[in-house]
């Protein structure tokens, strides 16, 4: 049996409406397969280290504690960071 309770859904990274929608909006925008690829990550990876908090819910404090983190624990260099931001930007925009 499913642990999930009857009301709720479990949503993966695949099937997620939020997810799907931002895929749609970087077709539409042209965007290449591989950058879109490479901001969806970013951005499953934000939603991940603030404990799947929907992005509507975080702020500019969290974007920097993540791009913080990336920096420091992730030792990544900075044009990965800069990708990170990328993302983000165009999450929030």
């Amino acid at each position: 049996m499913s642990d999930i309770p009857n009301n709720q859904t479990r949503y993966s990274p695949k099937t997620s409406p939020f997810l799907n929608e931002v895929r749609n909006v970087l077709r539409l925008k042209h965007l290449s397969r591989r950058t879109g690829t490479s901001y969806v990550y970013y951005m499953i990876d934000l939603i991940r280290f603030h404990g799947k908090r929907h992005p509507k819910d975080m702020g500019v404090e969290e974007i920097r504690a993540y791009l913080s983190h990336l920096a420091t624990e992730g030792n990544v260099a900075a044009s990965t960071q800069n990708l990170a931001l990328s993302a983000l930007l165009f999450l929030y925009r």
